[in-house]
């Protein structure tokens, strides 16, 4: 996938989701989807690209950026986020996921009260299975 599409991609998977509507908090340099105010996808250009920045569970971060030269550690942010950029093996399947993902890490988090799905059953998907 080329650096252009990701962004759209990814917010098109995003925007998807129940309750996850997107925020332009800082103008026109990034744009953000949150989950009930929690934020689980951050698309920026900041490092002079386009890149999406994504939550990621706790043992799947580094074997992710083991098995994908696109992605990296989360640009300025905590060990448990990724930085996605377009390239070969990035497709829309694996953005999909990965956004995916991110948002039910941020839902489980929630109050069970708050939560727009359940995190242990939305968008179940397994790599092995693609």
């Amino acid at each position: 996938m080329i650096a252009t599409i990701l962004h759209r991609t990814a917010a098109d998977c995003a925007e998807e989701l129940p309750g996850a509507p997107p925020k332009h908090p800082s103008g026109t340099e990034r744009e953000v989807f949150t989950a009930r105010g929690k934020v689980f996808t951050l698309m920026t250009e900041v490092p002079r690209r386009p890149v999406v920045i994504l939550k990621a569970e706790f043992g799947e971060a580094r074997p992710l950026r083991d098995q994908y030269s696109h992605i990296t550690p989360g640009y300025h942010m905590h060990k448990h986020w990724i930085t996605l950029e377009g390239g070969d093996g990035v497709d829309k399947e694996l953005v999909d996921e990965l956004v995916t993902d991110s948002y039910r890490l941020v839902v489980a988090h929630l109050p069970e009260a708050g939560r727009p799905v359940d995190p242990h059953t939305y968008g179940r998907r397994t790599r092995a299975a693609r």
